[in-house]
């Protein structure tokens, strides 16, 4: 079961083990369900529900504070196809996350803990591509970014090798749709890449 207190666009699974489907809180679960994984403050959640608001969008962040700032500016829009979800990315996506469920991953600009020794907290890796292969429907997509280069060439060459995935159009989001991080760091030039789930 799925709680979804009052006034709040936060969901509250209360079975944390086991796959949940998150599909279900929104008013049309029918929908196509996409995730902003690592949705940070919001900037292209907000920009991208108000713009489709026939698709269900999940954000998923780690950060509480960032998940409740989130919460209230979309309550303030009135945007109805949005849930919030303080989980870890990796964990979210690996145990929560129903099979063959989400019609689209966004992933911009995940951590690349840049340091050799921290390499191992990266978020990209095979059995993260396993957990993204597993609850991608057919024909799914992931679009993810990144401005450290050699992190990029890094979640790039993992795309590119496995064979439940093909390279597809690079999707780049219009100007009111670009992070929060990515305008910071507007200078860098950020690597892109998008992936379809081949179809079975």
């Amino acid at each position: 079961m799925i709680n979804l207190p009052e006034n709040t666009l936060r969901v509250h699974p209360e079975d944390f083990i086991n796959p949940t489907d998150l599909r279900q809180t929104f008013d049309h679960p029918e929908r196509p369900f996409e995730i902003d994984l690592g949705c940070g403050k919001g900037r292209f959640l907000l920009a991208r529900t108000g713009k489709f608001p026939d698709v269900n969008f999940l954000g998923i962040d780690r950060l509480l504070a960032r998940i409740r700032k989130i919460d209230k500016k979309a309550q303030r829009l009135g945007r109805k196809n949005v849930r919030l979800f303080r989980v870890d990315a990796y964990y979210a996506t690996t145990f929560l996350i129903p099979p063959e469920s989400v019609d689209t991953y966004y992933i911009f600009y995940p951590d690349p803990w840049p340091k050799e020794k921290h390499h191992h907290n990266r978020l990209f890796n095979e059995p993260f591509m396993d957990a993204v292969a597993r609850t991608l429907k057919p024909g799914g997509k992931i679009h993810t970014a990144s401005d450290h280069l050699p992190y990029f060439e890094e979640i790039y060459a993992l795309l590119k090798k496995d064979d439940r995935f093909e390279e597809t159009d690079t999707f780049v989001p219009a100007e009111d749709e670009v992070t929060d991080f990515e305008l910071i760091f507007a200078h860098k030039v950020p690597g892109r890449a998008s992936f379809v789930k081949k179809e079975t």
